[in-house]
């Protein structure tokens, strides 16, 4: 008898959620994986499925440092958008560019011309939440730019970096999740 009523129960959170997905018309499954979106991201800039013109194949990332956003093409004219902080003054980019690598919790060796600027910064600081890189990174290409966590959510949607772009621990581990070694990132100023 417990157990059919858990069996319904969790029936019943399915049938709601399904019709507030479909509502927002982003039904079933988005993106492959497996992975279900249903809003959220606890971060300053909220994590949220948009309608995106389907120019790009799924799986891309797209930069806008304008928007300081950053979408993830899904099928059919879908994408996960999520906030982002970027290169300030003088540090944005653009360009075309593949995933070269992943890591969780990577460690970071600040660039010879940033410890330049800033001779305080360590040589190396193994990864943990202290690392500036937060939980994930993302490599991209050959460039010394990464798409990385932040343990300063608040520099979020600001134009802050060196010229990697920043997002919340918990939207970088999303993101992570989604994305494979291989695929093409599309930086637009």
């Amino acid at each position: 008898m417990r157990r059919a009523v858990v069996i319904l129960a969790a029936l019943a959170a399915l049938l709601v959620t399904g019709r507030a997905v479909r509502a927002q018309g982003f039904a079933g499954n988005f993106l492959s994986g497996g992975h279900f979106f249903f809003g959220g991201g606890a971060g300053p800039v909220p994590r949220e499925a948009v309608y995106f013109p389907p120019n790009y194949a799924p799986g891309t990332i797209v930069i806008n440092t304008a928007e300081r956003r950053l979408y993830l093409v899904g099928p059919r004219g879908q994408a996960l958008r999520y906030g982002i902080g970027v290169g300030r003054d003088g540090f944005q980019w653009s360009g075309v560019h593949r995933v070269s690598a992943k890591r969780e919790w990577p460690g970071w060796t600040p660039p010879a011309e940033m410890r330049r600027r800033r001779p305080d910064l360590p040589g190396y600081m193994a990864g943990g939440i202290e690392n500036p890189l937060g939980a994930r990174a993302i490599y991209l290409g050959s460039t010394l730019y990464r798409i990385h966590g932040s343990n300063e959510p608040g520099t979020i949607g600001q134009a802050v970096s060196s010229g990697c772009f920043r997002m919340t621990n918990e939207d970088v581990i999303d993101l992570y999740s989604r994305v494979s070694v291989g695929a093409t990132v599309v930086v637009k100023n």
